[in-house]
């Protein structure tokens, strides 16, 4: 391509489309990737507390991607992170809320 077709619009945006496709083909692959490796782990029949940190850790970066490329998520704003974090906060104390007050330290 010369220099007189890189200023069109519509050079531009092809590239920037072609850009985007092999972005989402490289973490449909990701995800694919790391499906069998959750099938391979499977198979291993680890002892309970390894497979099950294991899953969640797999389960973890699944989600992030998807929530990164296929939810928008890499391209918002402060705002946005701002919430996901206050939340993820606000979660855990909220977790936790039942072990605290149901602990035999607390009866005695």
């Amino acid at each position: 391509m010369n220099e007189a077709h890189a200023d069109h619009p519509a050079a531009t945006g092809h590239a920037d489309v072609d850009r985007h496709v092999r972005a989402a083909l490289l973490v449909f692959l990701c995800l694919l990737v790391l499906t069998a490796f959750t099938v391979t782990a499977w198979r291993l029949h680890l002892p309970t507390r390894a497979a099950i940190t294991l899953a969640l850790l797999v389960a973890t970066v699944k989600g992030s991607l998807v929530a990164a490329w296929f939810m928008h998520l890499v391209s918002e704003r402060k705002l946005i992170y701002g919430v996901l974090v206050l939340t993820a906060v606000l979660f855990v104390p909220l977790l936790l809320f039942p072990v605290l007050t149901s602990s035999s330290a607390l009866h005695r």
